[in-house]
């Protein structure tokens, strides 16, 4: 019977669908025990009816309390072990083991596991009053046996909702201390969706909620294909939420990820509950649909962009393909094989399968010797995890093995090193100079590669009917796509299953490399145009950054001028101050002389803040000095002990070459200079080394001194299924753009003022929840004269805000800009963007995607001292922002009298102060300059680190002597911006007397 879509509402076309199609019954709402968050009635029902003589031995143990002696039990159980691990495992009670749920069977040998299966009671259950507080309620709750294990907020865009309201309802009205919510004890799952798309997250934390997208994507970007037999997010309920597909998540997908991490000298252990994405779940379901019909010998592709969750994948499939049998029951593979270097994966497997198995030993690395391997095989073990080392042994292993199976996965994050150390070490160390030592590595990388080898293997064995491949790689090369690929109509070798590079930025799991990528040529041009055009910006840009212009890279050292002028002045300050760049050589040699370079500027200008690293196989001999070098040489840290150094603070700057450009994860990488060809796939590896998301981190940048952009956006257009690099020449763009903006009146600009002023507030004076509400109360206004535009003004408005906030971005990497209207409007626009309605037909979006994001981009923003906000009156007095970021001389600016300071300061605050109310401000500066401490600040530290000490000082030494004035000491603490005025003068007095009296 056909479902008419457009009589009733979301939530009864899903209800109907569930129970009509999907395996399910429907719930009762008044059944549900809100302090017990379950459905007591559904899970004896279940226990009375699938296991009759257990059920009669607790009878006879609790006699009438039997009902709730076990719902009593079954709660303590879910308290201490959690909802996903009682399913799987059951509970005892008085030694009586009880089955919570039987799964579906991996063969059809045992008819009675299968009659048990169909025995699961599936509830599709509508709203639900959960709430032990109020009368709150649920739109849909699913639950097995009783068990609650998903809820979903549905919302429909025909009535003016989206599912970034039901979002915002789970964030906003939904308490995760409510008994239904409780992390890992309850519900394992939570939905929020509309007609268009889907989103889920297995942990409320309010604000703090991370919500992943659950789309299937479209045309290779985010969201959802039209669906011509109803709602686009159908899939959900017809697929992913029926009975058999949603018992196999449950059984053998979802994990609970355990993380032991060291904060402040303290072990902390973090939980999550990990529920597969949709591409993920398609790709094994299609993997092990098509090798269950088809069997061994066949070759699979998987082409999964970075940030796709691909160790997960190959786990779920390791296992999938390890217990999967044909039609006749038979296994399809005797043994699962995977190749990788990646030791997380191997941690992965064996977490993840003994969850779901319960079993140990179930994954045997093989990393000694080539026997024990052969024993492995022999013994037939489910899952081998090994090396590609050893992948010509397992060829011949399985050759002689014909009457056994095999499941091969390769993945591609191995070591790009792998058997050409030994040969790069002699050929490069004959070379007599640095182009010949660069040409010879070069060759040596092109002609070594991992995949290649693979490939050169398998056609030395020939085919193999026993053995199939399955290959995982984010960047497929030809030969890659001939051997492992399917044919499609036209005959060409096209991956089994696709998660595109574009649908992964889109849907947020990694940044895109390409938006702030700028060769040195456009660098220049553009900081040379900002310096020379006077009308561009109202403030002259920072000496530190402009000072470098005329430069032009003929070598290292101008090069190396360049690179960590722009890493101080920009890059440091991002990611919350936590920001490390990466510098990519073209040789051994030349990272080995750029580690010399660095360091010595770095001390020559007191840099002492950034410490850098090399990295380069083997041994590098400097024919100047005649003295070889390694690594760890250099470091003075161990070789393998590299990752974990730079990942703390200290470590700012990474120098490499030929390492740490495939497999590296480092989060905090922001920047990456380019001193080296790339090409194809080399450049998608390389400059992928920066996509990985972090809080606070929004954007990251590139500059090449070697490459053109053209190449670069051939390089990647193959993966990438979009063109993204381009190059803004134009910095007057900004103006144009913000004049367009002004014109469609959403704004006012008195709004954009006062939402700055809570905005840039200093960090140690906000206070998040009232600025929070502060700031939305200025933007809202705007929102509203938005929603009253027509939908053609909207959709422009929202493109042209967003072009003019990632114009601004991609500049400020350049030079930081010091106009303070482009500066507010940046920040007042990205938080509107936030708040406006979804363009649905504008991909080219922005949007901060959490208030954590939000908030690492104020700390961000009110922490950069390279943009003044406010006007410098003519006694010289700062800006409000005073985060210390080395760009301010401790060399003085001309200052007025005092007589014309005050006169600015009524004028400005219509104040009627005199000189000697000023005196109340002299004797607190006399007490500054008698405090030892103090002095100790201004003599050990730049003016603006001593900002921080001379405020705190300034704070304690007025209180002492508020009763003087009152007047002024009233106007101290109620007007912030006048404190600060008051404050960057004396501070300024103050500290250039300390080092008057230092120097003298």
């Amino acid at each position: 019977m056909s479902v008419d879509h457009s009589e009733i509402s979301l939530e009864k076309t899903i209800e109907s669908y569930l129970i009509n199609h999907g395996g399910y019954i429907k719930g009762d709402p008044s059944e549900f025990a809100r302090e017990k968050a379950l459905f007591p009635k559904t899970f004896i029902a279940f226990i009375k009816d699938t296991q009759p003589d257990k059920w009669e031995k607790l009878e006879r143990m609790h006699g009438d309390q039997v009902e709730e002696k076990v719902i009593y039990r079954l709660t303590r159980e879910l308290s201490q072990r959690g909802m996903l691990d009682v399913l799987r495992k059951g509970i005892t009670d008085f030694g009586v083991k009880l089955t919570t749920a039987y799964f579906p069977p991996a063969s059809g040998l045992n008819p009675e596991i299968q009659e048990l299966y169909d025995k699961n009671r599936l509830t599709a259950t509508r709203q639900v009053r959960y709430s032990t507080k109020n009368e709150n309620s649920l739109d849909l709750v699913l639950s097995i046996n009783g068990l609650p294990v998903a809820t979903a907020e549905l919302k429909n865009p025909s009535t003016g909702q989206t599912f970034q309201d039901a979002k915002k309802q789970y964030k906003e009205d939904r308490d995760p201390k409510e008994p239904i919510f409780q992390f890992k004890k309850r519900t394992l799952v939570h939905f929020a969706l509309d007609t268009d798309e889907v989103y889920m997250t297995t942990k409320l934390a309010k604000g703090n909620t991370v919500f992943l997208p659950f789309n299937k994507g479209k045309d290779g970007g985010k969201g959802n294909p039209e669906n011509p037999n109803g709602y686009r997010t159908a899939y959900l309920w017809e697929e992913i939420w029926e009975k058999d597909t949603w018992m196999k998540i449950v059984s053998r997908f979802m994990n609970l990820e355990v993380k032991k991490e060291e904060k402040d000298g303290k072990q902390i252990t973090k939980e999550n509950i990990i529920f597969p994405r949709y591409h993920q779940l398609e790709a094994v379901f299609n993997i092990t649909n098509d090798a269950q019909k088809r069997g061994p010998g066949k070759n699979y592709l998987v082409q999964h962009s970075a940030g796709s969750g691909k160790s997960l994948t190959i786990g779920w499939l390791a296992h999938r393909l390890s217990n999967l049998h044909d039609d006749n029951n038979a296994p399809v593979f005797n043994s699962v094989i995977v190749i990788t270097d990646r030791v997380v994966l191997d941690k992965q497997l064996q977490e993840t399968i003994y969850q779901i198995d319960h079993q140990q030993g179930v994954v045997e690395r093989i990393d000694r010797h080539s026997s024990q391997l052969k024993d492995a095989l022999e013994k037939g073990k489910k899952i081998i995890i090994t090396t590609l080392q050893k992948f010509p042994v397992i060829l011949d292993e399985i050759k002689g093995l014909p009457e056994r199976n095999y499941a091969v996965i390769v993945d591609e994050a191995h070591s790009s090193q792998t058997g050409k150390s030994a040969r790069a070490v002699r050929e490069v160390l004959s070379a007599e100079t640095l182009e010949e030592a660069e040409q010879r590595q070069q060759d040596i990388e092109d002609e070594f590669d991992p995949e290649e080898e693979i490939i050169k293997s398998m056609k030395k064995q020939g085919k193999q009917e026993n053995l199939s491949f399955f290959a995982f790689t984010a960047t497929p090369k030809a030969k890659t796509l001939e051997t492992f690929g399917h044919k499609d109509k036209e005959g060409k070798p096209v991956p089994f299953h696709l998660y595109p590079m574009r649908q992964a930025i889109e849907e947020g799991f990694i940044l895109d490399v390409l938006k702030n990528y700028t060769t040195y040529k456009t660098y220049f041009k553009l900081a040379k145009r900002i310096e020379d055009d006077p009308n561009l910006d109202k403030k002259k840009a920072a000496k530190e950054v402009a000072r470098f212009v005329s430069l032009h890279p003929h070598n290292l050292a101008q090069k190396t001028e360049v690179m960590i002028e722009h890493f101080r002045n920009v890059t440091m300050h991002k990611i919350n101050g936590k920001a490390k760049a990466m510098l990519v050589t073209s040789s051994r040699f030349h990272a080995l002389r750029y580690k010399f370079e660095f360091d010595r500027y770095l001390k020559e200008n007191g840099y002492d803040d950034i410490k850098t690293l090399v990295a380069f196989s083997g041994t590098v001999q400097d024919p100047e000095l005649d003295k070889e070098y390694t690594e760890s040489e250099i470091n003075q840290i161990r070789e393998s002990e590299l990752p974990q150094k730079f990942d703390t603070d200290g470590y700012r700057l990474l120098l490499v070459a030929d390492k740490y450009q495939t497999g590296f994860d480092q989060p905090l990488l922001h920047t990456m200079y380019v001193d080296k060809k790339l090409t194809d796939v080399k450049a998608v590896q390389t400059l992928s080394r920066l996509n990985r998301p972090y809080p606070g981190k929004d954007d990251t940048f590139v500059l090449d001194f070697v490459n053109e952009a053209d190449d670069i956006k051939k390089a990647f257009q193959p993966f990438y299924e979009q063109t993204t690099v381009e190059e803004t020449t134009d910095p007057n763009l900004l103006y144009d753009l913000k004049y367009k903006l002004d014109d469609f009146q959403v704004y006012w600009q008195t709004e954009i003022d006062n939402f700055c002023k809570v905005f840039f507030k200093p960090p140690e004076k906000q206070n998040k929840d009232k600025d929070a509400a502060m700031l939305n109360s200025y933007v809202d206004p705007a929102v509203d004269r938005f929603k009253n535009k027509p939908k053609e003004e909207q959709e422009e408005f929202h493109k042209t805000l967003t072009s003019f906030i990632r114009t601004y971005a991609f500049l400020l990497q350049i030079i930081p800009f010091q106009d303070q209207e482009l500066h507010k409007l940046d920040a007042y626009g990205r938080f509107l963007l936030t708040k406006l309605p979804s363009q649905r037909n504008h991909e080219d979006t922005v949007e901060l995607n959490n208030e954590i994001d939000l908030e690492y981009y104020r700390l961000e923003k009110t922490g950069d001292h390279s943009v003044v906000l406010e006007e410098q009156g003519e006694y010289g007095v700062r800006g409000t922002t005073h985060a210390g970021t080395g760009q301010n001389k401790d060399k003085e600016d001309e200052k007025a009298p005092l007589s014309e300071i005050i006169e600015i300061i009524n004028e400005r605050f219509g104040t009627d102060f005199t000189e000697n109310d000023w005196l109340f401000f002299e004797q607190i500066k006399n007490d500054m300059l008698e405090d030892e401490e103090l002095e100790k600040h201004a003599r050990n530290n730049r003016k603006d680190n001593f900002y921080y000490a001379f405020k705190d000082h300034f704070d304690k030494k007025t209180i002492k002597r508020r009763t003087q004035n009152m007047e002024l000491f009233a106007m101290l603490m109620d007007n912030e911006e006048f404190k600060e005025k008051v404050m960057d003068f004396y501070m300024n007095e103050v500290f250039k007397e300390f080092k008057n009296k230092a120097s003298s």
